[in-house]
């Protein structure tokens, strides 16, 4: 193998991590806060839209964020049974 084949595997091989948007509902832990994630769906049938919600366990080292503010998560190694994303700080 050259080189340059070596280096496109390797990119190849890159973890693609999931990255969501949600809003703070809950920060009443120590280093954790709790994320809501709303998406919004199509019924095939009736073609009306609903929305469906999802809440995330997110790992907050600093604990900088409070309830109602709009934060970005992306997927990370478990930090405990529940909790295995952490807050993206810009």
């Amino acid at each position: 193998m050259t080189k340059k084949e070596e280096q496109n595997q390797t990119r190849l091989k890159q973890v693609i991590k999931k990255k969501f948007n949600g809003i703070v509902i809950s920060d009443k832990m120590d280093k954790t806060i709790v994320v809501r994630v709303d998406r919004v769906k199509v019924a095939r049938k009736y073609n009306k839209r609903y929305t469906l919600s999802k809440n995330y366990k997110v790992h907050d080292q600093q604990n900088k964020f409070k309830e109602g503010d709009k934060v970005q998560f992306i997927e990370s190694r478990p930090f405990s049974k529940d909790k295995k994303w952490r807050v993206i700080y810009n």
